[in-house]
């Protein structure tokens, strides 16, 4: 029995969890948006909002310990630079979970991980918009 066991294992061992949530944070950094199961989402979360509040302290030593965590030097350097100044005036929730609906396949719950202040790039169609 798991009493009192905290997190979910998300049929995983935990070498390949620990992967999965480093693919999964330097992907939510890189776009600003995944889709994922609303499972993973609440577990990336907290591993997220933790990145996030490295770049916001700024040091060398915060950018060593993101480094060890994330997959890309860009994406890094993306996250101390422009998400950082992003995220400047906030003190927490710095992510939002959309629940989209159920998956076709297994029927498993669905969720859109975003950074909060994201705005879709919708080109054209927008612009088009506005004249008319």
């Amino acid at each position: 029995m798991r009493h009192n066991k905290s997190g979910r294992r998300l049929g995983r061992n935990s070498s390949h969890r620990k992967a999965m949530f480093r693919n999964m944070v330097t992907s939510l950094f890189e776009h600003e948006r995944i889709v994922t199961t609303k499972e993973k989402a609440k577990e990336l979360r907290p591993i997220a909002e933790k990145m996030i509040t490295l770049a916001k302290r700024g040091d060398l030593h915060a950018r060593r310990q993101a480094l060890s965590f994330i997959n890309s030097e860009d994406v890094v350097s993306k996250l101390f630079s422009s998400i950082k100044d992003q995220f400047a005036d906030r003190n927490g929730g710095y992510t939002r979970i959309i629940q989209t609906g159920v998956r076709r396949g297994d029927c498993a719950d669905m969720a859109i991980i975003e950074l909060v202040g994201y705005e879709e790039d919708l080109g054209e169609a927008v612009e088009e918009e506005a004249e008319n």
